[in-house]
């Protein structure tokens, strides 16, 4: 039986797509990272990517005239590479038509705040800004919102008292680093879909 396939989208430091990449590697998850994808030429996930041997495909947004050309171009080395599933790492952009369109209910996104609170950029700081007591992570499949699809898990914690943002956002990727290998087990033993 062929090993479900994955194509890690990231345009940042890489903390999830490093823990991903050692849960496949030590045989903890049935499947493969095939490709990593991402939209900035200096982020420090390429240099994980390659420390894993996982191949990448690097474009700069602003060669392109909008999201479906340069979704299209992503869409190619997609099938080339034959991906079934996107997981989104830390990936700072909106997922277009053309994705949504070839991955119905297979492109799924980890959100640093019990949604539907606090979607998009910056939620741990959005919790500490209002003041909530307890904060967490989502993994939700991805619709064309700002992290409105449907979620697939949660997890919350009890924000202390004083607590600054690097302590939180240091005990929200705990949680990171935890659930979001065990949703992608599910799927990749599951296949299930919305």
């Amino acid at each position: 039986m062929k090993k479900v396939k994955l194509a890690v989208f990231a345009s940042g430091t890489g903390s999830n797509f490093v823990t991903i990449a050692k849960e496949v590697a030590a045989g903890n998850l049935d499947c493969e990272i095939s490709l990593l994808v991402c939209d900035k030429q200096d982020a420090k996930v390429l240099e994980k990517a390659k420390t894993f041997g996982v191949s990448t495909f690097v474009f700069n947004p602003k060669d392109y005239t909008g999201k479906a050309e340069f979704e299209q171009e992503i869409l190619v080395k997609l099938q080339e590479f034959e991906i079934d599933w996107l997981i989104l790492a830390g990936y700072m952009r909106l997922i277009g038509q053309t994705l949504l369109a070839a991955y119905p209910s297979r492109i799924v996104n980890i959100h640093p705040s019990l949604l539907p609170a606090f979607p998009g950029k910056d939620a741990i700081g959005q919790a500490l800004a209002y003041g909530v007591k307890i904060t967490g992570v989502t993994v939700h499949f991805v619709d064309e919102g700002m992290d409105t699809g449907q979620i697939i898990d949660q997890e919350q914690i009890r924000i202390n008292d004083g607590e600054d943002r690097e302590s939180l956002q240091r005990r929200i990727q705990e949680i990171e680093h935890r659930l979001f290998p065990e949703v992608i087990r599910n799927l990749c033993v599951k296949q299930y879909v919305r």
